[in-house]
């Protein structure tokens, strides 16, 4: 493939994806693509089917710099959507990190990143903002906010600016998550499964309308040196969730006839078996997530485009997320089905008549 400077074009609305065959990252693609982005998409093997058409895919890895520069020259937005498995995580983060900003320094324009809630640890308030004091109580949470900070620091230097959008719990676009590995996975049985108590809210993504904020900070004029916002998403009991999730299965016909059995999550279990398996052993190191209540004010980023911003309504999100897991059939193709969108308030409406009272 050729990824000389010639073959990418100078572009004010160009973006650089890194890590673009990832789920943020395709996910990411698809959004700016559809608000007219140019997208140059960085991936290590052969770029996914669910990348848009028009992404332009540069096979160069992050740590040949230079190249990367050359290849996406005029991008004026980077988003950072590398991620590395989560038993390496705490190894990789920080260095994929530096690589990323490294990119920024050469290309200038706008650094972006996903966060999450890590960097608010065990005793985090139940109600999230962007001034919310970090507290970190696991050595994910620290080197969350050693990330953020070393972003901060960098982008003071004044060779570009930054945003860290920060959400709950991903789901949609896609495998790879609680959503998907736990709580549906044995949703042809007639089993819902969840992680923590059925009292406490959680928060979480519908990852395409995540990736629809990141368009939206991206195009605003004017960005601030350094800057963190929090995307709201819903904010779930496990009751609402699960309440919403066979109310939805049951309209895609897979209610079992003797209705749905819940389940929980063998967190000893898991813990003794972690004492020899990485991946259990760090799930169990966030298993407080489940029982600390938390949601995040997304007041500050809904401001930027008013009900144009709004949240998808979960009962379509959840549709479309568990027909994109080929759970039940669709009469519209998913690639063609429009993403129907309500403001704030009648989301709220249609979580608390489905789920019961909205916290």
């Amino acid at each position: 493939m050729n990824t000389s400077l010639n073959t990418v074009p100078s572009n004010p609305r160009t973006v650089l994806i890194l890590g673009a065959n990832g789920r943020l990252g395709c996910a990411a693609a698809r959004a700016f693509d559809a608000a007219g982005w140019r997208v140059l998409a960085q991936v290590r093997r052969d770029p996914s089917p669910s990348l848009p058409v028009g992404a332009v895919p540069l096979r160069i890895g992050t740590q040949d710099t230079a190249a990367l520069a050359a290849a996406a020259a005029g991008a004026s937005v980077i988003v950072h959507a590398l991620n590395p498995i989560y038993t390496r995580w705490e190894a990789e983060a920080l260095p994929a990190l530096r690589l990323g900003l490294d990119l920024a320094d050469r290309l200038g324009g706008h650094f972006m990143l996903p966060g999450n809630v890590y960097n608010f640890g065990a005793t985090m308030p139940a109600r999230l903002r962007e001034d919310t004091p970090a507290r970190p109580s696991t050595r994910k949470g620290e080197i969350r906010v050693q990330m953020e900070s070393l972003i901060a620091q960098r982008a003071a230097t004044g060779r570009f600016t930054a945003s860290v959008l920060r959400a709950g719990d991903f789901f949609g676009a896609g495998k790879g998550n609680w959503f998907d590995m736990a709580i549906v996975k044995s949703l042809r049985a007639g089993k819902l499964v969840y992680p923590g108590p059925m009292d406490v809210p959680h928060a979480w993504a519908y990852l395409p309308d995540l990736a629809d904020a990141f368009v939206r900070v991206a195009e605003q004029p004017g960005h601030a040196q350094f800057a963190n916002w929090h995307f709201e998403g819903y904010t779930l009991t496990g009751a609402q969730l699960l309440a919403a999730l066979e109310e939805t299965a049951s309209g895609l016909g897979l209610a079992p006839a003797r209705g749905f059995r819940r389940g929980g999550m063998p967190w000893g279990l898991i813990r003794a078996i972690g004492v020899v398996m990485p991946m259990w052993r760090e799930l169990a190191r966030m298993a407080y997530l489940w029982r600390a209540p938390h949601g995040l004010d997304g007041r500050r980023l809904s401001a930027l485009a008013g009900d144009a911003g709004a949240a998808t309504p979960l009962s379509v999100a959840l549709r479309e997320s568990l027909l994109a897991l080929g759970f039940g059939a669709s009469t519209v193709p998913m690639s063609n089905a429009p993403r129907k969108r309500a403001a704030t308030g009648a989301q709220r409406a249609a979580v608390s008549t489905a789920s019961g009272s909205q916290k």
